[in-house]
């Protein structure tokens, strides 16, 4: 789940800065876009981030269906829903570095909205495994646990290492999303999904590996 907050802070990152300010996966940044933009405010999309929040909820829909009935904890389902984010976002990037989404075009859309069917499956299967804290696309309900639950606020602490290793890794995969989209140049948005697939894909594979019998 740690990995793929990681492949998360990558995804959005590339969204942000290279899709017109939209994000992919976490779905409060385009509320608060959309809802800005809606009001007026100069410079910001709404057809994006409303692509991709109905985009989001349609991949967690589709993933909420297919683990209705699955087993507790890791299962087949499960490495089957993350394997299939991963192959999104791998064939996303392939045919964004063959052909560069810009700005304001319709492969742009498309590209937007796949991706978040993509997030939306893999937040609905994170949610399936419930591992606290750790959600793999949001981290302010991490955040408010982490100060909430410390010694400071009068708690025990406990969980602040996974807590605090959540919120740094989203931190640190937005940054490594950013650096290969200027790295990778128009092609940038392409090499981070294609980064953020491979990675999510063998997330998958170990996951599926060591899944209890």
């Amino acid at each position: 789940m740690l990995a793929l907050t990681f492949t998360t802070g990558i995804v959005d990152a590339v969204g942000y800065l290279g899709l017109d300010r939209v994000f992919t996966a976490n779905m409060t940044g385009n509320v608060v876009i959309l809802g800005m933009a809606l009001a007026g405010a100069d410079d910001l999309p709404i057809l994006g981030p409303a692509i991709a929040l109905v985009a989001f909820l349609a991949g967690a829909a589709i993933g909420g269906r297919l683990l209705r009935t699955a087993p507790a904890g890791w299962s087949h389902r499960t490495s089957v829903t993350f394997n299939a984010t991963g192959v999104l976002a791998v064939g996303l990037g392939v045919a964004a570095v063959i052909a560069p989404p810009k700005q304001g075009q319709v492969w742009a859309l498309v590209v937007t909205g796949l991706l978040a069917v993509a997030m939306g499956l893999q937040a609905a299967t994170a949610r399936r495994l419930a591992v606290k804290d750790v959600t793999t696309v949001v981290v302010t309900s991490t955040l408010t646990g982490l100060a909430a639950d410390s010694r400071l606020a009068g708690g025990t602490g406990d969980g602040w290492a996974r807590r605090s290793l959540a919120v740094g890794l989203i931190l640190v995969g937005a940054g490594v999303g950013a650096l290969l989209l200027k790295a990778g140049g128009e092609r940038g948005v392409g090499v981070g999904m294609l980064v953020a697939g491979v990675l999510a894909l063998v997330t998958a594979g170990l996951g599926h590996r060591h899944r209890e019998a």
